[in-house]
């Protein structure tokens, strides 16, 4: 049984899987890591983790595990993992979250496909069909850029507007706006796999563009759980 965890920019998620199925997931906040335990249906006896919301959390989530009584593995990017070639200049710099995502990626999806997690921040990477990670793009998130526009002008509001191909209201304006630029990034990044090439959206916000990407398109609710739970398990096969 391992449980995963996925330490992000916003909130923490986990998810215990018992090698062929989740048992259980859920989201908390960063200060809820401590009553991950309390949730659990089994005890698990590893933990996989990866965390991109800095040492605090990632100190958190060790005592987790040590109240746990388990062994806790980082994951981090590396050259090559679960069947997934890393295709950075420099792999180790590559982003733990995009890592896990692209495996995760990898296992749900046989072919090339366009990875998209769109969190706190936007991540628009591309996975050959040969398993190498290509690379990618990482934008502002849909709220990040609505509330840089509040910020950085003296006449913009935080706007709740609704997405509209054409826009005639302010708030529209910069909510279609913010949309408008992920999906064109989106689109311009896939170009380069093949304009059928599958796209796999995860994260808080995707629902919202997952609605608007042309099919082929799929939401996975936990992208960055699969692919530790693929890594995990590939590793321990390896070991």
């Amino acid at each position: 049984m391992i449980l995963c965890l996925d330490a992000g920019n916003s909130r923490v998620k986990w998810g215990l899987h018992d090698g062929g199925r989740w048992r259980a997931q859920g989201v908390v906040a960063h200060d809820g890591v401590a009553h991950i335990g309390d949730q659990l249906p089994a005890a698990p006896h590893r933990t996989a983790a990866c965390n991109v919301a800095g040492a605090p959390v990632g100190d958190a989530v060790a005592r987790l595990a040590g109240q746990l009584g388990i062994e806790l593995q980082w994951l981090h990017a590396s050259a090559a993992a679960a069947g997934v070639r890393n295709g950075y200049d420099r792999p180790g710099q590559l982003g733990a979250d995009r890592w896990a995502a692209a495996i995760g990626a990898r296992g749900l999806q046989a072919g090339a496909a366009v990875v998209v997690m769109a969190g706190t921040a936007t991540t628009i990477d591309l996975l050959g069909a040969d398993g190498l990670f290509r690379g990618g793009l990482i934008l502002p998130g849909l709220d990040l850029m609505r509330s840089a526009l509040a910020r950085g002008t003296a006449g913009l509001p935080l706007a709740a507007g609704r997405y509209g191909a054409v826009p005639t209201n302010t708030d529209d304006a910069i909510v279609s706006g913010s949309l408008h630029a992920t999906l064109g990034a989106i689109t311009r990044m896939r170009a380069a796999l093949g304009d059928a090439a599958p796209v796999l959206v995860s994260g808080g916000h995707a629902p919202t563009l997952a609605a608007l990407i042309d099919p082929p398109c799929r939401t996975v609710e936990h992208l960055v759980l699969e692919g530790l739970a693929r890594w995990a398990r590939a590793d321990a096969v390896s070991g």
